[in-house]
């Protein structure tokens, strides 16, 4: 992305979250956020609606278009030319050729802006019946318009959520649809240059944005729906789905699917493909058991365009799988960490336990056997797994363990800073596994960045774009033999022997080494540095307050 663009949507973002919070009142994140996303979606919709209806009338108006020219002069009058046009603009299958969903006139943005504001009571339009419909309150109309955009979409039937039940006043609500409608998401302008930025380019991009600010507000709650991007970055990277199934058996809010999206379109250039004809090549499947989670995940590919399967409902991954037989090319997932309630009578025996019984007080070592079980022949996954994953001495897991390390499962650990999450800051882990490994592949590549990483927050830490690039390069280089070499402090190729000699245990550390002085990222240390020099600044500042105060001193006491 060109870095005007960047900067247009960081201002975006900016804008719209101090805009939209000053409206939170009392009103807390975990019930905000619904109405917010849900305007958001509202907004998405209707603009991408809006934007065919551009495409179709210049097509109308098109002599050399074979297919949808209309003739002025078959009509009699030039009003009468117009009235046609615009009924043929209502048809809805112009739209669902185009993949873009139908949106009645009662959802549209417009009507929206312009009934919110009337008083209670007004009639605002006949129903089918041709009865009086009168405005009850704005979160009754933004609900109608939320009903009508399922009705008319099989797809998002059951997943919009209404919002009448937070009984945000009108006035704020009036608030929210004047913050996103002061702002053009089509055809956007930034500094006078006009950027190549589609409707849901940036509202795709508000969403996520909203949606990990919200996660930041509501801490451990907001954790159980969003994984923070730069590791999802960082697993796509590793993983490059380029074409395939791509499943997360523990979903969230969906932003592994985004992130491969995403992935697809910023790799076109260097790999000489046409993104939009790429991304047909890649299906995604996901499970949540969380119903207002699995529902905000909906939202989010509907938002990008990105077809999906998520079930017949939110479902417990263990218990109901959804997709019992499907086997992916990429599994990503960040499940719960450490998860203790979550074995059922009905689970003895069942085919996923490849590599042994998972311990009946953590769930740990059945999400890795069931994302196992779900690879592909070729099959390869990106698991997000607490520390205590790597060395944990149960007999049920020591066995699992030692298993998947003998059977040439494992192809790499990457153990991670502390305080990525929102919803905990106990240290995180990436187990790579892949489904099909020569004899020759035997060995594991052990990655240590515990000192990757920049605080962003006083309790929150993300990954750069630099740091990223070289975890992943690394595995590639390993993975493809190419240039890789061990290096002290930093990464390991081990093989099954020396694992066995540590006891199965596949903390990085271990491997590696321990000198890391040379291998602290570039980010990372210019952090160390500006807290230095903060520390500096306050110990300079202590010395001349404490030297002001013995001069005062000392003149008080010379008079």
């Amino acid at each position: 992305m060109e870095k005007l663009e960047q900067k247009f949507l960081s201002d975006l973002d900016d804008k719209l979250w101090k805009s939209a919070d000053k409206l939170r009142a009392n009103l807390d994140a975990a019930n905000y956020k619904h109405i917010v996303l849900g305007l958001i979606f509202l907004k998405y919709v209707s603009d991408s609606f809006e934007e065919r209806q551009e495409e179709l009338l210049e097509q109308f108006k098109d002599e050399s278009d074979d297919i949808y020219y209309l003739p002025p002069e078959d009509y009699d009058s030039d009003e009468d030319y117009q009235l046609a046009l615009r009924e043929e603009l209502e048809v809805l299958d112009y739209y669902r050729e185009a993949n873009v969903f139908w949106v009645p006139k009662a959802a549209r943005w417009s009507t929206l802006k312009e009934k919110a504001v009337l008083p209670v009571g007004t009639v605002i339009w006949q129903d089918e019946a041709g009865n009086d419909v009168k405005l009850r309150s704005v979160s009754w109309l933004i609900d109608n318009a939320l009903e009508e955009i399922e009705k008319s979409n099989t797809k998002l039937k059951g997943i919009l959520n209404r919002i009448s039940q937070y009984q945000l006043e009108n006035d704020k609500l009036i608030g929210l649809i004047n913050t996103f409608s002061d702002t053009s998401f089509t055809k956007p302008v930034f500094k006078g240059e006009k950027l190549s930025l589609h409707s849901k380019d940036i509202l795709g991009h508000v969403y996520e944005y909203f949606l990990g600010q919200f996660a930041l507000a509501e801490g451990k709650q907001g954790g159980q729906y969003y994984t923070p991007k730069s590791i999802v970055t960082l697993i796509v990277e590793l993983l490059e789905p380029y074409s395939g199934r791509v499943y997360d058996p523990a979903m969230g809010s969906g932003g592994f699917f985004v992130s491969s999206d995403r992935f697809i379109e910023e790799h076109a250039k260097e790999q000489h493909y046409d993104a939009e004809e790429q991304k047909k090549h890649i299906s995604v499947y996901g499970q949540e058991s969380n119903p207002t989670t699995w529902k905000l995940a909906a939202m989010n590919m509907a938002i990008r365009g990105i077809d999906f399967t998520f079930g017949k409902k939110n479902a417990d991954t263990f218990l109901d799988d959804q997709h019992p037989d499907l086997r992916a090319d990429f599994v990503m997932a960040n499940p719960p960490f450490n998860m203790k309630e979550w074995w059922h009578e009905s689970l003895n025996g069942d085919v996923r336990w490849k590599f042994g019984e998972p311990a009946k007080s953590n769930a740990n070592y059945a999400w890795l056997q069931h994302i196992f079980h779900h690879l592909s022949t070729n099959g390869k996954a990106a698991i997000l797994l607490s520390n205590g994953s790597l060395t944990s001495n149960t007999s049920e897991e020591f066995i699992i363990r030692k298993n998947l390390v003998d059977s040439n499962c494992l192809d790499c650990i990457i153990a991670l800073p502390t305080h990525l999450f929102t919803n905990t800051q106990i240290g995180a882990c990436i187990w790579i596994l892949s489904k099909r490994r020569s004899k020759e592949e035997s060995d594991v590549l052990f990655i240590d960045a515990k000192s990757f990483g920049t605080l962003e927050t006083k309790v929150f830490r993300s990954l750069s774009a630099e740091e990223i690039k070289q975890i992943s390069e690394t595995y590639r280089a390993w993975k493809k033999n190419d240039g890789y070499s061990d290096i002290l402090g930093y990464s390991k190729s081990a093989s099954t022997e020396e694992i066995a000699k540590h006891k199965y245990a596949l903390v990085p550390g271990r491997y590696v080494g321990f000198d890391r002085r040379e291998f602290v990222s570039a980010s990372a240390k210019e952090q160390i540095f500006k807290n230095i020099s903060s520390v500096s600044k306050r110990i300079d500042d202590v010395i001349d307050a404490s030297r002001t105060t013995r001069d005062l001193v000392e003149g008080f006491i010379n008079g």
